[in-house]
């Protein structure tokens, strides 16, 4: 130690340009054969034990004059160098070491097309906690420690994209690459996303902005379709639609009432509540890091342009993704925040979709099921305009009558309405007398109801036990988020 606190104290001594001049001697002595300098700097940085001040105060030392001879650092010759340089984990400095290695890595990155790479890489990397680290952000130094990381390593980034036209674009590259996967830690899945939305809603958000909102998107499916529907089916799901209590619940879940050690599903008042899964409770957080992000975008009245990414997302992630549970609720959560923008914007591109035969069959009829679930549970829309959505519907059902995405549409709408203003369960007759009284629709003759509700076309498009087990938004049983 005392040789190191020397030789501190002489490089002490010497101004930020002899400094520079030592460093670019040393990395220039490689190209000759002489590697004792260089090696000397190499050491410093492949110290990984817990440092005292004097070996911290020589790191910063070294960082300090590499970022000024940046131009000196050749990529065959100081390889090394470079990956000492990219493994350095800011979890495991102080604020001094950080800001050199930061310095250092936004010199090297701009000072040749190279690197740029090579730097944004070592900086995403920092937005994973490493294992070692994860306990630690269970407690407030741990929380402090990850907003000094994550805040020095954005400042970064938009230094480097500001200096380097390309960067924003490789960096889009590079985030979606290293997103941990469905199985990482909890909390690394969590600062990772978390740093994500950062990017969204920081300087570099008109940059990376909707690449970022589409990963949150990727990250919200992935770990939902982890989850089976077994765990979360009624306990008859042999039940029609017409048969199931639809009505929201007299009283929430209360998360005392929840005891994690138990079995993964139990009901509260006929409702079912899912815990006890681990992939379920890291979409729960994932789930809640989205709903902050979008009540953040509708504070600074950046929601309307966060959503229209928001909905291509969805048309293309969530809408294909089969029967997905959880994740289009972040649609609704943003339509309820906004719904004379969000909200209808929502309904026009469903009704867009599912009226078109631009899409496949398969993309339509999912736009219905989502349609009828959302007009049935989006209480924020005006009754007029909800009325005013299902008379169009049932004007393209008496076009398409005989289509199977009218068939859909047909089976759906009784849905719409049961759940949205009834508090009793309604049969296909009584359905079908008040859809009338409320003038949906005029008929001429007598019609006999009885028996119709499931018709050849039904039986031979899959019938109830397709339509009757996806209704998008419901029910919704992750506790943190609900």
């Amino acid at each position: 130690m005392g040789a190191v606190g020397d030789e501190h104290a002489e490089m002490e001594d010497i101004s930020d340009s002899e400094l520079s001049h030592h460093v670019r001697e040393a990395l220039k002595s490689v190209l000759l054969g002489d590697t004792d300098d260089y090696d000397h700097i190499v050491g410093n940085m492949h110290n990984n034990k817990r440092l005292g001040p004097d070996e911290v105060a020589m790191l910063v030392t070294i960082l300090r004059g590499l970022s000024g001879a940046v131009s000196y650092i050749d990529v065959v010759h100081h390889r090394i160098l470079l990956s000492s340089i990219c493994n350095m984990s800011l979890w495991n400095y102080g604020p001094d070491v950080m800001d050199a290695l930061i310095e250092l890595v936004v010199a090297l990155a701009t000072s040749n097309g190279k690197y740029v790479d090579l730097c944004l890489d070592m900086l995403v990397c920092n937005f994973i906690p490493p294992i070692n680290f994860l306990e630690i952000l269970k407690q407030p130094r741990g929380l402090a420690k990850k907003d000094q990381i994550l805040g020095r390593v954005h400042s970064a980034l938009k230094g480097i994209a500001d200096l380097v036209p390309l960067a924003p674009s490789r960096l889009e590259q590079i985030v979606r690459e290293r997103v941990p996967s469905a199985h990482s830690k909890d909390a690394q899945i969590v600062v990772y996303v978390e740093a994500m939305l950062l990017l969204e809603g920081g300087d570099m958000g008109e940059l990376v902005g909707n690449t970022m909102i589409f990963e949150l998107m990727n990250r919200l499916i992935d770990l939902d379709v982890e989850i089976g529907w077994d765990e979360i089916l009624l306990d008859d799901p042999n039940k029609g639609i017409f048969e199931m209590e639809l009505e929201d619940m007299a009283r929430s879940v209360n998360e005392t009432e929840i005891d994690m050690e138990d079995e993964p599903v139990r009901e509260y008042s006929g409702r079912k509540v899912l815990w006890g899964n681990v992939v379920a409770q890291k979409l729960d957080t994932l789930m809640v890091l989205a709903f902050d992000h979008l009540g953040s975008c509708f504070k600074s009245g950046r929601l309307v342009k966060v959503f229209e990414t928001l909905l291509q997302s969805f048309q293309s992630t969530v809408l294909n993704a089969y029967k997905s549970k959880f994740a289009q609720f972040v649609m609704f959560y943003a339509c309820s925040l906004d719904p004379e923008d969000c909200g209808t914007q929502f309904v026009s591109r469903l009704v867009e979709i599912f009226g078109s035969t631009v899409y496949p069959q398969d993309w339509r009829m999912s736009a219905v099921c989502y349609l009828a679930s959302y007009l049935a549970r989006a209480k924020f829309l005006s009754a007029s305009y909800v009325t005013t959505v299902l008379e169009s519907l049932v004007g393209w059902c008496y076009n398409y009558c005989e289509n199977q995405i009218g068939y859909y549409v047909c089976t759906l709408l009784p849905f719409e309405i049961d759940s949205g203003h009834s508090s009793t369960q309604i049969p296909a007759d009584e359905f079908l007398r008040q859809a009338k009284a409320a003038h949906l629709f005029r008929v001429s003759g007598n019609f006999a109801f009885n028996d119709l509700l499931e018709s050849e076309l039904s039986r031979a498009f899959g019938g109830f036990e397709r339509l009757d087990l996806f209704f998008p938004f419901d029910p919704y049983l992750l506790r943190k988020s609900d």
